[in-house]
């Protein structure tokens, strides 16, 4: 892998993003319309509840690492399609530019957009609510490590589906996040859930995620063993994820559509 090619693939996005103040807009609004809405609701509902849990923490902690996880998928199928948009996919790949290095800066500029607009929310809640995720230690935050990884992997999936199905298909990526949520207990625990629902959780990584965080916000030590499960399935899925992407591109050079590709459908 060359590292100055994915170098070139992030000033590219970032480029992007800093010539266009609607897209630093757009990284902003959405994730502090939730902190707001969430944070209101919860002090409404701890008000209500009297003595007992804060439900600030709880919602505001799960409303923010969420849409951390997130972010971290969009960072990646927002610049795919800055790609598709520009019908820019011949003149990457007529250069050396390798799969793995492509994916590497997409990579990158979500790294760098997720943990900035994570650094703004905590920033936002803090400042509205109060809010601190470090209340309850640095160990709340390798968890975030499991989400970005997630996040990766379903952004990675993402764009799969565009390069087999086209454009077109970005309407089944934007709920991505949305369609797996009730599964993994952002806002309650598992054992809530039907024992199918709970079935389907337990093999997503974002799971163990949020059963860990509520351990510890109710009192209890950083559970390590669901730490290990969670990394471990986000690796798999990564892996998986890697491997439909390759076959997806391998499939549009194959057919000759990575040539015509536009926002119609490829099928």
């Amino acid at each position: 892998m060359n590292l100055k090619r994915v170098y070139a693939i992030f000033v590219r996005q970032f480029y992007l993003i800093r010539d266009n103040p609607t897209r630093i807009f757009q990284m902003l609004i959405w994730g502090t319309v939730d902190i707001i809405l969430w944070g209101f609701t919860s002090q409404y509902l701890t008000t209500i509840a009297g003595p007992g849990p804060n439900f600030a923490l709880v919602f505001l902690g799960a409303v923010l690492v969420w849409d951390f996880m997130s972010r971290t998928m969009q960072g990646i199928t927002t610049s795919f399609l800055e790609d598709s948009w520009s019908r820019n996919f011949l003149n990457l790949f007529a250069s050396p530019l390798s799969i793995s290095e492509y994916l590497g800066g997409l990579v990158l500029i979500s790294i760098s957009k997720s943990v900035i607009g994570f650094a703004i929310l905590l920033l936002v809640a803090g400042a509205i609510f109060g809010f601190s995720i470090l209340a309850y230690g640095f160990s709340v935050l390798s968890f975030l490590f499991i989400l970005f990884l997630s996040g990766i992997a379903l952004g990675m999936l993402g764009v799969s589906m565009m390069f087999r199905f086209g454009p077109i298909a970005e309407w089944f990526i934007w709920p991505l996040p949305a369609l797996i949520s009730p599964f993994v207990g952002v806002l309650y625990p598992l054992s809530t859930l039907p024992g199918w629902m709970q079935s389907v959780g337990k093999i997503l990584p974002p799971s163990y995620v949020f059963d860990g965080l509520r351990s510890i916000v109710a009192g209890g030590e950083f559970q390590a063993t669901s730490f290990a499960m969670g990394v471990g399935l986000a690796i798999f899925y990564i892996i998986i994820a890697y491997i439909v992407f390759v076959m997806a591109y391998r499939r549009a050079v194959r057919t000759g559509i990575i040539v015509r590709y536009s926002a119609e459908s490829l099928s």
